[in-house]
């Protein structure tokens, strides 16, 4: 008599703070999926649409094209109304890849923006995640402030803390560093 095993649940993991390194992180562990031969999908928030930074280019070596949804950062927009829009399309694409049950895990790059801004509900993301999201799917959320409903309902959660960054001391950003 053979037993099959169950899969383990996906888990909600969530990289929040004020310090470098959220999505950095992410990358991290849309590399450990790959090598593993997962299926994976990266939806990048706000981040320019044209973007082609080094992990952008290196996912793309590996087969994952990221979908990029956004006009630029919110401090650098000229059209506020737009890139909420773009934002919110970016939610629409972003349920699409979530219930097509077709990956194993699902990055959203930047996506706590959003319910910061209060431009999606927390809750209602939450409720919608806990309904429709497939139950062997891992899920990664990246972004500043991350609200206490998000935090609560992850099964992990990692908080960035800044000790001390090169910009600080008006050092610009370095190729294959920062982007």
């Amino acid at each position: 008599m053979t037993t099959q095993r169950r899969p383990l649940p996906g888990l909600v993991i969530v990289n929040t703070g004020e310090g470098r390194g959220k999505s950095t992180s992410a990358f991290g562990v849309i590399l450990r999926m790959l090598g593993r031969k997962k299926k994976v999908a990266l939806i990048q928030f706000l981040k320019h649409e044209g973007g082609s930074w080094g992990e952008v280019r290196a996912l793309r070596e590996l087969g994952v094209e990221p979908i990029k949804t956004g006009d630029g950062w919110t401090w650098t927009s000229k059209d506020l109304d737009e890139t909420q829009a773009r934002a919110l399309q970016g939610w629409s694409v972003a349920q699409r890849v979530i219930t097509s049950d077709e990956y194993d895990l699902v990055a959203l790059d930047e996506f706590t923006y959003l319910l910061a801004f209060g431009w999606l509900d927390t809750r209602a993301v939450i409720d919608w995640l806990i309904a429709q999201k497939p139950a062997r799917q891992h899920l990664l959320i990246t972004g500043r402030d991350a609200p206490d409903a998000l935090i609560e309902y992850a099964d992990t959660v990692t908080e960035m803390v800044k000790v001390k960054h090169a910009f600080d001391a008006g050092r610009k950003a370095r190729a294959g560093i920062e982007f």
